[in-house]
This record gives structure tokens, sequence and C-alpha cells, in this order.
């Protein structure tokens, strides 16, 4: 850190000496010359963030990430050879669920087709697990036993494995097709696993077990087990979604998450730059490095410069991840899901968000001296990024809400708001956008205004860290 110090001041007399060009005699007044210099900050804080590994690799790990769950994701989490294999012990106190539950295993029966068209139809209407669990047909071996002790039987299952695997050992109950006299209730099963056992496992096998038990109920109560599934079951049914243009299939997933892909977009974006912008001034200031730079050029137009620059930073990694995405949604044909002028509405919502979060950080690395202290003023900043994230769900699922009405035009949440309405599938109202951007572009002239009145006095400032009280002075001193 030290030879850091000594290294920097070297880098920053050179742009001294780039920004007091011959004939400016060093003034930094002078609109030509004054702008130049803005813009000769902004390279600089450009091509130091860009240029380096860091920022390389980090921009890289999302879409390596990505391309990982896409392409070798479904390879490693693929349900495809998981099978459900090996040997159930049943314990019958009945005498009627284990006749059921052997021609439920047998091909070519017809409570085995019973038993596959329910298992197809849950798996298609499960998820997670459940649906991994479903997707191939089990084959047990069927081991039965005489009631008697629980513990032996137990034992059986936990006995040192043969060949074959033992799976779980099941107990019937003795009401489990009709109830005890005097009772109206009926029972179940109780299942003993060996440990370690795999969850999907276990839910092929309890489904396999309900099923017997309802075949026998239905057979004791004189019912067609096949006739009152076919007339229970419906086929799952896509929805197909209409527009002006054309008609197609819904993809419900998709829809859900354009929302918190655009959100997710726009909060990186500005969380990456806010970030970037407040470690820079903390490292510039604690090694006296913008004493130099202040030398040669204005307060404000330093800060002017590293807006800029961190923003055209920030804009660089968010056309990489737009790009992605556009060229992931075109590949899957998808495409036409996605409005192309929503990508022209993220870049004006970022410019909002940018310059209204990344002034405030940059204000706030300007008044501290290390990042300890930057904890108390990052708080509020923080809680305002974090807020979008448990606001997605609700505008999500009703975009024309209170709720996301009111998110869409209080600043600086108003962006992020406003964002996901329009990707949702009921956009707002095209005066309410225009609103929304006009309080955002009010809120980044106050958030301008303040940070301003703040960086121009923090700057140099050392010694005791200031609080809120201390701000609101120092802007009515500025």
């Amino acid at each position: 850190m030290r030879a850091r110090a000594f290294i920097m001041p070297a880098r920053m007399f050179q742009t001294r000496q780039k920004l007091t060009t011959p004939g400016s005699g060093g003034r930094r007044d002078g609109r030509g010359s004054g702008m130049s210099k803005v813009f000769e900050v902004a390279r600089r804080e450009f091509v130091a963030t860009v240029f380096t590994k860091a920022f390389i690799i980090g921009l890289l790990v999302l879409p390596a990430m990505i391309a990982f769950f896409v392409l070798i994701g479904p390879r490693l989490f693929n349900a495809d050879g998981f099978t459900v294999e090996g040997e159930l012990a049943v314990i019958d106190a009945t005498g009627e669920v284990m006749p059921e539950l052997r021609a439920g295993l047998t091909e070519g029966t017809e409570t085995a087709d019973v038993f596959e068209l329910i298992r197809r139809t849950r798996a298609e209407a499960a998820g997670g697990s459940v649906a991994e669990a479903l997707a191939a047909k089990p084959r047990l071996d069927l081991v039965e036993l005489p009631p008697g002790d629980i513990d032996e039987a137990k034992a059986w299952l936990i006995a040192p494995m043969p060949e074959t695997r033992r799976l779980a050992l099941a107990v019937i109950h003795d009401d489990a097709v009709r109830p005890r006299a005097g009772e109206t209730s009926l029972g179940s099963f109780d299942l003993y696993v060996p440990p370690g056992q795999d969850q999907r496992a276990e839910i092929a096998i309890q489904q396999v077990l309900r099923e017997a038990i309802v075949a026998a109920r239905m057979r004791d109560a004189g019912l067609d087990r096949a006739r009152i599934n076919e007339l229970t079951t419906i086929p799952r049914v896509r929805s197909i979604t209409v527009t002006d243009e054309e008609e197609r299939e819904t993809v419900g997933a998709l829809n859900a998450m354009l929302p918190f892909a655009f959100m997710f977009l726009l909060i990186m974006s500005v969380m990456g730059s806010g970030q970037g912008l407040l470690t820079t001034m903390i490292e510039e200031k604690s090694s006296r490095v913008v004493e130099v730079l202040l030398s040669a050029v204005s307060p404000m137009q330093l800060m002017a410069g590293k807006l800029l620059g961190h923003m055209a930073v920030s804009l660089l990694a968010m056309s990489l991840y737009v790009g992605l995405g556009v060229l992931t949604l075109t590949s899957f044909s998808l495409m036409g899901l996605l409005d192309p002028s929503l990508i022209a509405w993220l870049l004006l919502f970022f410019l909002i968000a940018f310059f209204t979060i990344g002034s405030l950080m940059m204000a706030a690395g300007a008044a501290v001296n290390d990042m300890r202290e930057a904890q108390s003023l990052m708080t509020p900043l923080m809680l305002v990024l974090i807020l979008p994230w448990f606001l997605w769900i609700p505008i999500s699922r009703d975009p024309s809400s209170t709720l996301s009405v009111i998110a869409s035009f209080v600043p600086p949440i108003n962006t992020f708001g406003m964002l996901m309405r329009m990707a949702s599938t009921e956009p707002p109202p095209l005066w309410q956008v225009w609103a929304s951007v006009a309080i955002g572009v009010v809120g980044v002239v106050a958030a301008i205004w303040f940070a301003a009145k703040v960086f121009r006095i923090g700057i140099l400032m050392f010694g005791r860290p200031p609080d809120l009280k201390t701000l609101v002075r120092w802007v009515r001193a500025a």
C-alpha cells in the first residue's frame, strides 16, 4: 500500500501535465479547457478501471456462470439416468394392500397401467425433486414380511447390503383399507429407510404405496379404479398468448423472470459503479493523490470526470450482458417475447439511477477517510438498492397495484419499479413512464447538487468522519 502511494502521485503528475496544456497557464476556467479536463479525468478513470485483471475477470464471471448452467448444468442435474431400483420390504396387516402393490409393479396388468398414468400425470404437474422422482418407473423387488416384531424387520433394513439394495421398510396399518369398529377414519402406513437414502427414491416409494392403498380401498368399496381415474384425470393444458401480431405458446417462467432480469441488470450496473466511485475516492483521498489532481482541475471537474468515466465502465459491462441476453433469447427462438424498446428504456433508467446513486456514493467517499468510516454513510444507499429485490415479486405479479404505482414515482427507486412494470405482462400507460422519468431527472439534479456541495468541502477534509448533521451543515455553507 505504501508503494502504491508513491506510484499513484507519479501517474497523477502525468495527468496534471496533460490537463494543464501549454497556453492555458494552468487556468481552471475557460469553456473548452474545462470540458477537456473533465473528459481527460473520465478517460483516466475508464482506462484505470477497465484495463485491469480484476475488472476483466469480474466482467466475465457472470457470463461464465450463465454458460455453465446452460451448457453443463443440465447434464449435472439431469434426472434421466435416475431410477429407483432395489428391495422394498412390506408388512401388510390388512392382507389386501400387498396384492395391489404386486399388480401395480407387474408389467401388462390393468393396475400397472393405472399406476403409470397417475405417475406421469403427477410428474407433469410437479416440480423439483418430485418431478425427478416420478420421471422414471421404479423397479422394486417386493419382500413380504409377516406381521410381528418390527424391530427384526428394521434389522433386515440396516443389515449389510446384499447384491440388491434394500430401499425401505413399509408397515401398512391394519385400518388402512377399512376403518376399525366404531371409527370412521382410515389409517395409512409407516416408512423406514436406511441412512443416506435419496429423497427422490423415498418420494417414489411413498407414491407407489399410496396408490396401492387407494386401489385396495376402491376394490373393497366395489369401485372401478381405472374408470374413476379416467373421469378425474385432465391432461395439463398450456395457455396461448395472443398479441396483435401473433399467437404463441405462453412461456410463464420467462414472463416472470423478465422483470427480474431488467432489475438485476440495473441494480448490478449501478451498484458496481457506485462501489467503484466510493472506493477510488477513499483511496485517492487517503493517499493524498486527490491533492495532486486538484492542482490541475477544479473539484467540480474532478467530480464530473469521475462520474462520466465510471458511467462508461458500467455501460460497457451492461452492454455485454444485454448482448448475451439477446443472443440467448434468439438461440431459443424466444426473441419475440422481448420488446426491443425495453433496451432503450433500460439505458435511460440506468443513466437516471447511476447519476443519482453514483453521485451520492462519490460524495460519501469524499467525506470520509477510509472504508470503515464510510459504512455509516453507505447504509442508507445500500438499503435503497436492496429494496427493489423485495419489490420484485409483488410488482411482477400485479404491475398495476397501488404498491407498484407508488414504487414507480418515489425516487430513487422509481427507476427500478417502473422498469419492472414495463417488462411485465401489463405495461403501464406511457404518461406514467414519462412522469417517472421526469421525477427521476429532478432526483438526479437534487442528488448532484447535494453531492457537489459535500464534495467541494469534504474532498480535502481530514479528521473525524462527518455524520448526517455535519453533511447538512456543509451543504448550507458551500
